[in-house]
């Protein structure tokens, strides 16, 4: 087990979160209140990622990877509701699609190894 910092779904993560505080700054006034939002979720995908690669049982680290990916679809929808809305860029949307699509791939990644692993143990 490595550092979480030193994961490549942690570095995605923390360039998300980055890019969320950017998108909020350049939101109109009355819904930056969604920009809290997001960026909350960011921090939460940081945070369960960490909880992830510190659990021991292969269970405990399912759960933090599945809840992790149901955040990063909830980023992504809110995100495109902003898109939509023209509360940011087209610019910003696609680099945050970028970051999430990377986000998925590796905790669906993350996700498989886990179960594999759990599946070749052996029964206790």
């Amino acid at each position: 087990m490595s550092l979480h910092t030193k994961l490549p779904i942690h570095a995605t993560g923390s360039k998300l979160l980055s890019l969320a505080i950017r998108i909020k700054i350049q939101m109109p006034r009355d819904v930056k209140r969604l920009g809290d939002e997001i960026k909350a979720y960011c921090i939460e995908m940081l945070t369960l990622m960490a909880r992830a690669n510190a659990s021991m049982k292969p269970a405990d680290r399912r759960g933090y990877i599945e809840r992790l990916l149901e955040v990063q679809n909830t980023v992504q929808i809110l995100l495109r509701i902003c898109l939509d809305d023209k509360y940011m860029s087209v610019k910003l949307w696609a680099q945050a699609t970028e970051l999430l699509d990377g986000i998925g791939k590796q905790g669906g990644g993350w996700l498989k190894k886990t179960n594999e692993r759990t599946a070749g143990a052996p029964a206790a």
